[in-house]
């Protein structure tokens, strides 16, 4: 997890204000940074924020190689197959930086096949001198964030991981230029003009949820042809956490007690076992009081023997921290804001008080394996498939976003097996019927894939959905409670604000929207939808208030 930040004709080589907007993402990478201007283009200029998890010596950015001198990358991510990818190209690596794979595919097969020969998650520009090119490119399903700012009258451009580095120059387009996030799955390729100006010459989506994986398979299809489909399941999402011990700083695992973060905690351990890490496996749980996840979280902990912590919050964290989660969110969706407190608080608790830096989470499970207490009430396997592919679709707007900002704002990388590109595929292209609730259980098939492993205790493998929001707190109050509480002293009282785009329809939703307009004023684009359960009528996101609710105090 890093930051990533460029402007491309943007004359602000002697505007300070131009170079404060790096470090307005510094949280994402504290270790370091640079900033470069291209000699020959004195109005293309190259940001980075390190955090340092791989090869700390020579992964510095802007990366350049010898070979290549007037190619500059700039990228956040993790490329899981660049062993694989160096051994079958028979690449010259000059740094053990995994992103330096980009360089070399890009530099023998052109940026199409590059993106479509990685497999791990990124968003990165590539500046090309002597073609005089620039490239943009993200992940197939969002995990690293990337925002774009775009002139297309004025010809400039400028990028960053988060839009709190790209809002100020807005100030310099005459509100002429669209600032909203690259969409994942996509790459865009630009011509470069006089004095560093941009035009955009290809738009290209490489890849939508459910379609075939493009690069060499982590688990050839060999391994896969003896074992039936529950088998592979296991494999593959085994598989995916092994490739993402790729670190050499600390692992540690968010466990929630649920299915999802147990599992892949599990797992984990099992690996970490395996390979023989030199350190005991830190897990991270939170709640308020002696809450369900608490108590969940607890069991697998000393089923598993991992390092345990416990994070206890109360009403006055809350109150706190509530406006500076939804400036880092970037959002003022009502479940995304909720949802992310505890995981906030949690990341901020991992950063002051150990010396865990990347960690291992459960994101993706729910949209994938329909975990969702309302696809209980999809009238047809065909149509919660579709609801499928329109969550993980969207996963970027919504618990990915979430799941980023929340880590990335205390200096954490996160890493989210479950959406692991070989894995997705797999579990998209089973059978429609055994992906849906079975018997009143959510990830039904999921659960039974695992259920001889002997990695978890029957009953949390088995436990039932509780929304994170939801099980950080109790039945008796729930955390939104708590938060619309608070909001009830916090709003002014005659507020009756009239926004475009998503209108806010409660006190708590006015409110969420006030504090985002603060920062990022008509950028309403951002959240396009408030994010609600399918199917059902209800009038709140919270899974309280779905008919299938049957948590226990």
């Amino acid at each position: 997890m890093c930051g990533i930040w460029a402007t491309f004709g943007i004359n602000g080589v002697a505007n300070f204000k131009c170079v404060e907007c790096l470090f307005k993402i510094v949280h994402r990478g504290p270790d370091a940074w640079r900033i470069e201007q291209d000699a020959r283009e004195p109005n293309i200029i190259l940001g980075f924020q390190r955090l340092a998890i791989v090869d700390g010596l020579y992964g510095m950015q802007p990366m350049r190689l010898h070979q290549y001198p007037r190619i500059s990358l700039i990228c956040n991510g993790e490329i899981y197959n660049y062993r694989r990818l160096k051994e079958e190209h028979n690449f010259s690596y000059e740094t053990n930086c995994d992103v330096e794979a980009i360089i070399h595919l890009y530099q023998q097969f052109g940026i199409a096949q590059a993106v479509k020969s990685l497999d791990g998650v990124f968003a990165f520009c590539l500046v090309d001198g002597e073609k005089r090119k620039v490239y943009i490119a993200r992940d197939p399903y969002g995990v690293r964030p990337l925002f774009k700012l775009h002139d297309k009258i004025n010809s400039f451009m400028a990028i960053c991981s988060e839009a709190k580095g790209l809002v100020d120059l807005r100030k310099i387009s005459d509100e002429t230029a669209s600032l909203g996030q690259f969409p994942p799955g996509y790459f865009e390729v630009y011509d470069i003009l006089d004095e560093g100006k941009v035009k955009l010459n290809v738009t290209e989506q490489y890849y939508k949820p459910g379609s075939a994986p493009f690069f060499m398979p982590y688990v050839p299809k060999d391994q896969l042809a003896k074992l039936d489909d529950y088998e592979k399941t296991a494999h593959l999402l085994e598989a995916a956490c092994r490739k993402r011990l790729m670190s050499d700083r600390r692992i540690g695992c968010l466990l929630s007690g649920g299915l999802d973060s147990s599992l892949i905690t599990a797992l984990v351990m099992k690996l970490a076992k395996e390979c023989k890490l030199p350190y005991k496996i830190q897990t991270f749980a939170i709640g308020m009081g002696n809450s369900p996840d608490l108590v969940a979280a607890r069991k697998v902990a000393e089923y598993l023997g991992t390092e345990h912590h416990e994070v206890i919050f109360d009403e006055n964290d809350v109150e706190k921290e509530l406006d500076n989660v939804i400036y880092h969110l970037e959002s003022y969706d009502i479940t995304t804001i909720r949802a992310s407190m505890p995981m906030y608080l949690l990341a901020k608790y991992i950063k002051n008080n150990t010396n865990t830096t990347v960690v291992f989470s459960g994101e993706g499970a729910d949209e994938l394996a329909q975990g969702y207490i309302y696809f209980r009430d999809a009238p047809d396997s065909s149509l919660a498939h579709e609801e499928s592919i329109r969550l993980l679709s969207d996963i970027y707007l919504y618990d990915g976003l979430r799941a980023d900002r929340t880590t990335s704002a205390f200096c954490l990388e996160l890493r989210v097996p479950f959406l692991d590109i070989q894995f997705t595929n797999h579990y998209l292209n089973l059978d429609p019927e055994l992906r849906r609730p079975q018997n009143g259980v959510e990830k039904y098939f999921l659960r039974k894939s695992f259920a001889n492993s002997g990695l978890l205790p029957d009953s949390i493998l088995w436990r039932h959905k509780e929304a994170f929001s939801d099980g950080v707190a109790s039945v008796k109050k729930s955390l939104f409670t708590t938060i619309q509480e608070i909001i009830e002293e916090r709003l002014p009282k005659n507020a009756n604000f009239k926004y475009p785009g998503v209108q806010p329809t409660t006190s708590e939703s006015l409110y969420y929207r006030y504090i985002f307009e603060k920062t990022f004023s008509g950028l309403h684009n951002f959240t396009p939808y408030y994010w609600m359960p399918k199917w059902v009528q209800v009038s709140d996101p919270s899974a309280r208030f779905i008919k299938h609710y049957a948590a226990k105090e």
